[in-house]
């Protein structure tokens, strides 16, 4: 390889490796679907020679590989292990063929680290338990780290960077004046805070609007159903990438009452994009994501974020968008990424 091209950023060959529970980009829900997605689309419009590995209904204006026909989530008949199996390994049998592989898909990958020579890069979207970190530091001196918050770091990993997650702005155009409904945008689910949000609003007495795919279906049916019953909240389904920016960007507000350090939130950045500010619980990277009192409010309790809803007016729209351009875009995100990639490859192709 030629190191000039590398350091000008051009013409790299990279492999992008998505999940295979999802579609890429997802039809309504796949939040590191979305992100390998528009991790491919980024680098290919930034003149790459980039293959996105995904199901093989996936779109991208990169190259497409696939042994998965479909995403195992949408088609109950593949078994999910299998299909991972065969999805990783189909990359890792064609490793050669590329300068950078950027991993999104977690930790399985990395045991294929030490048997190729192709450097890895990984973007640990978050930990489902802590029992895999241990995969992540048994293959720490031959792999490459990127978190997506400083929030979400590991004390015992190692990290290149942290690369915020990137949103596509044009899909999220500015809304200056807002309906009257607050909005809970999420997976509903007993951490994602969808019943202290009906009770935030109860508060601040203003209308509920919920949207998300129903992940826990006790909570649902005991915790939340009753609410929808008597009318207290509206609950929209899971709501597809064609109506998802109408429906953030008429929100007077978003709620985001999370009950665990979430590593990223995707729905928070894409709603302050559409200029709706967002009132958080101070957990995770939200400190990240939302300059209190400027572009939102963080709080602790219920009874706080009541208080900062009917204070929201003074939150201005277009600052929220402002702060979004400057540091989630796609854009941003890619840069990061391309830094990182020049590092690692100025280290293997010294000048």
């Amino acid at each position: 390889m030629n190191f000039t091209s590398v350091a000008s950023f051009r013409k790299l060959r990279i492999a992008v490796l998505a999940p295979v529970a999802w579609r890429c980009p997802p039809r309504h829900y796949g939040p590191w679907e979305q992100i390998a997605w528009s991790t491919a689309e980024g680098l290919y419009e930034a003149g790459h020679e980039v293959t996105l590995f995904a199901t093989g209904d996936s779109i991208t204006q990169a190259k497409l590989d696939a042994v998965c026909p479909k995403s195992w989530e949408e088609d109950k008949s593949i078994d999910p292990k299998v299909a991972e199996c065969l999805h990783i390994s189909n990359l890792m049998s064609k490793a050669n063929q590329f300068d950078i592989i950027h991993n999104h898909f977690d930790f399985l990958p990395l045991t294929y680290a030490r048997l190729i020579r192709t450097p890895m890069v990984t973007t640990i979207h978050g930990f489902s338990s802590p029992k895999i970190v241990t995969v992540y530091e048994n293959c720490a001196s031959f792999s490459h780290y990127i978190s997506i918050s400083n929030s979400n770091r590991h004390p015992t990993l190692p990290y290149m960077a942290t690369v915020y997650n990137g949103i596509e702005v044009c899909n999220f155009p500015f809304f200056g004046n807002p309906d009257s409904y607050a909005l809970f945008f999420g997976r509903i689910h007993p951490e994602k805070g969808l019943l202290e949000a009906i009770k935030i609003c109860e508060i601040a007495k203003i209308p509920l609007n919920a949207a998300g795919i129903i992940q826990d279906t006790g909570y649902f049916e005991n915790k939340i159903k009753p609410y929808i019953t008597r009318g207290s909240v509206r609950y929209l389904g899971h709501i597809g990438p064609d109506t998802k920016a109408a429906l953030l960007g008429n929100a007077y507000c978003l709620l985001h009452p999370i009950s665990f350090d979430e590593p990223f939130g995707l729905s928070v950045a894409e709603a302050m994009c559409c200029g709706t500010p967002v009132i958080a619980f101070n957990r995770g990277s939200m400190p990240e994501l939302i300059v209190n009192g400027e572009i939102g409010f963080l709080v602790h309790t219920v009874s706080e974020a009541a208080n900062a809803v009917k204070k929201i007016h003074v939150i201005n729209r277009i600052e929220c968008r402002n702060h979004v351009l400057c540091n989630f875009s796609r854009e941003r995100m890619i840069k990061g990424y391309l830094e990182v990639y020049q590092r690692i490859l100025k280290n293997k192709y010294p000048a």
